[in-house]
């Protein structure tokens, strides 16, 4: 995964890859015909190529509009001369947003792209994580600006009724009905 200030890539690879099918490239290709064990190994190429696209494609999918570019894989030719993707990798903006809502929004959609396949990699994983660490510094920043903010919100008219049921309350006037619960929830 290439990791820089505005984008995470989200890859996919392969635990370990044939070096044996380049040799036999040529074998495959001069007589036409596919051994048992090439052929075997076509298949495990197709399988391994299906799964890294539909690995790549989940990414895309999820990532709602903050991926900066399409798939892009890295390929093993076969022994019957075909390149099978064998990783790929999606380029997502992590950029935080303007404001600590825009932030939490992007975190949780780059979160969700993150594990959208069904086989999240440990580089998946890990952006996950850093996606839920940018929302959580964004929900206190907003929890700072809404403490640092004091008196927020008294004049609306929610805040009036409950100020004044209060009042009426301390005063010994009896509540209104209906709103002494309000006054306290």
């Amino acid at each position: 995964m290439i990791i820089s200030s505005a984008s995470y890539s989200m890859t996919s690879y392969p635990s370990a890859t044939s070096q044996a099918s380049s040799r036999q490239a040529g074998s495959a290709q001069a007589g036409g015909k596919l051994s048992p064990e090439e052929q075997a190994q076509v298949d495990k190429l197709k399988a391994r190529d299906q799964q890294v696209r539909q690995h790549e494609q989940a990414h895309l999918a999820a990532s709602g509009g903050l991926a900066t570019s399409g798939a892009s894989y890295t390929y093993q030719k076969g022994p019957d001369g075909v390149n099978y993707a064998i990783g790929g990798e999606v380029n997502i903006n992590t950029s935080p947003g303007r404001t600590p809502e825009e932030t939490i929004r992007r975190a949780e959609t780059i979160r969700a792209a993150a594990l959208a396949p069904a086989d999240p990699s440990g580089q998946d994983r890990a952006v996950a994580a850093s996606a839920e660490k940018m929302a959580q510094e964004a929900r206190s920043e907003l929890a700072q600006q809404s403490t640092a903010t004091p008196g927020k919100g008294e004049d609306s008219p929610t805040a009036d009724t409950q100020k004044s049921e209060l009042e009426r309350l301390y005063n010994g006037a009896a509540p209104r009905s209906g709103n002494l619960l309000n006054a306290f929830a």
